[in-house]
């Protein structure tokens, strides 16, 4: 290895290493998984910056200021990289040329993979699984496309060589491990997973770079085939919204308790509140003793009224405000106790509720799905020119937009169901997952909820692990078994190791929380920051 060679990977193992010293200084735990991308190949460098930009400004002038301030950098910094990377004995381009080249690839790579950013920030907002995996796979997707723009001189058209998509996606493995590994580590030796990281990102430079350079004529040499990759990747947020339908029907939670009657063990009623884009018809479940939550309310008969995918998109006081009269209406008429069983969205209303309106005769909660760890981002309401995440804000609206015009079951950003995560975020982040006297509780949690925050300690309840994604039980059985038990009185646990295993290999993948302290919007209730602390339910100040 020559003496550029040992220059690219000090380098490389530098600026990690300087950014995990920062996040190890400040506590900041939740962001430590980041790091190890700070010296990686386009285009993970570049959702690295992108993903701390979005989160962290104040102001269009702040943002824009920032943007290209860091576009500058990483010119320089690629620049710089694909020198000292340059293989021995190859003619290299002029430094004036190369900048030129560095700074036009910085430009394009920041506007293909700033969608990927964006949604990443909102996947934190709705703690949903499938829109954090959204964000990525179209950035995996068109990555070995993108890394071979600073050496090839035509790269946007032909296949990239099968070398460098095998490198590409060794590149996406590593950044993986050295996400779960900065965070698995205590406190300072993330500084030297860290550093270990950046030096593999240089070797990894050296090699992406030498297979784009030394790769045989392409195939498919006059199709221009990255434009035609990157188009389809922008389709993906169009078809965000579509995978919520994708879990058939019959594995959705809310079916376990309304295809058949109540086992006689189970003494209480029953409300199943459904999750988002869900929609009742208004046919009464097989046991009387069990109803089906309305997010339109009670009718002058006191049954529940049919509701559509949109009736979903109401605010979280407005779900509290019916569910509490539900819940009043349901025990007047059994003279039972009532247990609620909900669903994602469903899940939330029913742990807010016990929040705010807890009526005595509720003695049990059971969340399929829940959210877990919402709230993690923020960005103002429409009007205002100032806050957290200003830009980002409308940059998901505009986002959005499409998805508006086709139909979808939402509002876009603003619904207020939305803006209820964001205006309440520190109790989703701190004391969602913790308990309430007297109310007995457990969680059902797919293996896909491990994706939906940073690892830590995340929950003060019963959990139960299970094979499944966000709302549909791919073992209806053992977990329909499981919900009979509890609801009839037994205690209910499992925690799997590979759950833990999957909160790690993606802790690097999610987008940076916004320090609760930081926020004027949150100044009225104060949370102690599961992201500083690793921890929830810690009592407040």
């Amino acid at each position: 290895m020559g003496r550029r060679q040992v220059w690219l990977l000090v380098l490389t193992g530098l600026f990690p290493t300087v950014e995990a010293v920062v996040l190890v200084a400040m506590g900041f735990v939740a962001a430590e998984g980041l790091a190890p991308q700070t010296g990686a190949v386009w285009p993970y460098d570049t959702y690295h910056d992108l993903r701390w930009m979005f989160v962290y400004h104040q102001s269009w002038p702040e943002f824009l200021t920032t943007f290209w301030l860091v576009m500058l950098a990483r010119t320089g910094y690629h620049t710089l990289m694909v020198r000292l990377a340059w293989p021995d004995g190859m003619p290299m381009p002029s430094v004036p040329w190369m900048f030129r080249r560095g700074f036009v690839l910085v430009v394009v790579v920041t506007v293909v993979v700033s969608p990927w950013a964006v949604i990443s920030v909102a996947a934190s907002v709705v703690a949903l699984s499938w829109v954090l995996f959204a964000s990525l796979l179209p950035m995996f997707l068109i990555a070995p496309f993108m890394q071979r723009a600073a050496m090839v001189r035509v790269w946007w058209r032909g296949l990239p060589s099968i070398r460098l998509v095998g490198w590409s996606l060794l590149n996406l493995v590593a950044l993986t491990l050295a996400g779960a590994a900065a965070w698995s580590v205590p406190s300072w030796w993330t500084v030297l997973v860290a550093a270990v990281a950046g030096v593999v990102n240089g070797l990894l430079w050296i090699r992406i770079l030498r297979a784009a350079l030394l790769a045989p004529p392409p195939r498919w040499a006059r199709v221009p085939v990255t434009p035609f990759v990157v188009l389809v990747a922008f389709a993906v947020p169009v078809l965000i919204p579509l995978a919520v339908d994708a879990v058939p029907a019959s594995l959705r939670a809310e079916r376990v308790l309304l295809d058949q009657p109540l086992p006689p063990e189970i003494t209480q009623a029953v409300v199943v509140l459904a999750g988002y884009g869900s929609a009742y018809g208004g046919v009464r479940p097989d046991d009387p003793r069990v109803e089906w939550f309305s997010y339109r309310g009670l009718g002058p008969d006191g049954e529940p009224l049919p509701y559509g995918p949109t009736d979903t998109t109401i605010s979280m006081a407005e779900s509290v405000e019916l569910l509490a009269a539900q819940v009043e209406r349901l025990h007047r008429r059994t003279g039972r106790k009532v247990a609620l069983v909900g669903e994602s969205e469903g899940a939330l209303v029913a742990r807010t509720y016990l929040s705010r309106r807890p009526h005595p005769a509720v003695d049990a909660l059971v969340m399929f799905s829940p959210l877990v760890g919402a709230g993690r981002a923020y960005y103002p309401p429409p009007g205002a020119r100032r806050g957290w995440g200003l830009v980002t804000g409308w940059y998901l609206r505009a986002l959005f937009e499409p998805v508006r015009l086709t139909g979808g079951p939402g509002k876009g950003p603003d619904e207020p169901f939305i803006r209820s995560l964001l205006d309440d975020a520190p109790f989703y982040r701190n004391r969602f997952m913790c308990p309430v006297p007297g109310v007995r509780m457990v969680a059902f949690l797919p293996y896909t909820t491990a994706a939906e925050a940073p690892p830590g300690d995340y929950t003060g309840i019963p959990v139960f692990q299970t094979v499944g994604v966000h709302g549909g039980l791919l073992d209806r059985t053992q977990v329909r078994d499981n919900l009979v038990a509890f609801l009839a009185g037994a205690p209910v646990q499992r925690t799997r190791p590979e759950y833990t295993l999957i909160q790690r290999l993606t802790a690097g993948w999610q987008a940076p929380p916004l320090d609760i302290s930081a926020n004027p919007a949150w100044a009225d209730v104060r949370e102690p920051d599961p992201a500083f602390t690793g921890r929830v339910c810690v009592p407040g100040r």
